[in-house]
């Protein structure tokens, strides 16, 4: 069989930066092997898969694929699959704002569409899980610091920030390093990764500083997957929604409450083409 596949890059409004995608609007008759064996082909940090939706209230059933597993949900993938149908015509945008659900395996997304003369300009996606807090760090400071290629001290322990996992349907575990230069010299050291943190609760880290490189931002960050095929993500919007509720539990107007978790950015299609699945 042959399925029709476009690429974008999401978090961008220019070809060949942000994170790229790969979307298969109509997956029907792919089964979950072929699906991960596409993905894994393809070799992208995330592939989708869109089907008919299991409720017909709802828009769109994604299935969500890293080279390696499926995932429960996803950022980018989402917001950049909302950009794909709806430039493709497969989701009529309606008005400057169209408001749509994906079916996930993490549960509903609602998604908003902006458009700009009846095409998509810019996606943003609602949790459908506010951040959850999961068990302390199974390693301390120092040798997070030595798992990433640091010196001690370069992961920070203070009163303020210190690792700490959150999830929004993915886990991650945030690691505030102390400058913008050791985020830089960060080198994941897998052996290390392997003792310290695989099989953890959150076994994905984020590392992040206070010390952000473009005007109007308050962190610059990195993120490894290891586990998922994924050396280093440059764009998850699946680990930002997951860092609202790090950063929220740490900001004193919001009470350490979070109540809402909302992720978008602009996209861009890359290329279309077709694949030659085999049967079975």
């Amino acid at each position: 069989m042959r399925c029709r596949f476009i690429t974008a890059d999401v978090f961008t409004s220019r070809p060949l930066e942000g994170n790229p995608l790969a979307v298969f609007p109509d997956a029907r008759g792919l089964s979950d092997e072929l699906m991960q064996r596409i993905a894994r082909e393809l070799n992208l940090s995330e592939t989708t898969f869109v089907f008919p939706p299991e409720d017909p209230a709802n828009t769109r059933l994604l299935r969500i694929f890293t080279p390696k597993t499926e995932l429960p949900f996803a950022g980018h993938p989402t917001v950049g699959t909302a950009y794909v149908l709806a430039a493709l015509g497969e989701i009529p945008v309606t008005g400057n704002e169209t408001r749509v659900v994906f079916e996930e395996k993490g549960g509903l997304v609602p998604v908003l569409i902006r458009s700009e003369a009846g095409q998509p300009v810019f996606t943003q996606l609602s949790v459908a899980q506010l951040p959850e807090v999961g068990p302390p760090p199974p390693a301390a400071p120092d040798l997070l610091a030595e798992m990433l290629s640091l010196e001690p001290g370069e992961v920070l322990s203070d009163g303020t920030d210190f690792p700490q996992p959150f999830s929004c349907g993915v886990a991650f575990l945030f690691v505030p390093v102390s400058s913008r230069d050791a985020l830089r010299r960060a080198r994941l050291r897998i052996d290390l990764w392997e003792k310290l943190l695989a099989g953890s609760w959150a076994s994905k880290p984020y590392l992040f500083c206070r010390e952000p490189e473009l005007p109007g931002s308050h962190f610059r960050a990195r993120m490894f997957s290891p586990a998922t095929g994924i050396g280093e993500d440059p764009a998850t919007g699946g680990a930002v929604s997951a860092f609202g509720g790090y950063v929220g539990l740490r900001t004193p107007e919001r009470d350490g409450e979070v109540v809402a978790v909302r992720v978008g950015g602009s996209s861009v299609m890359v290329s279309e083409g077709t694949m030659e699945i085999p049967d079975g």
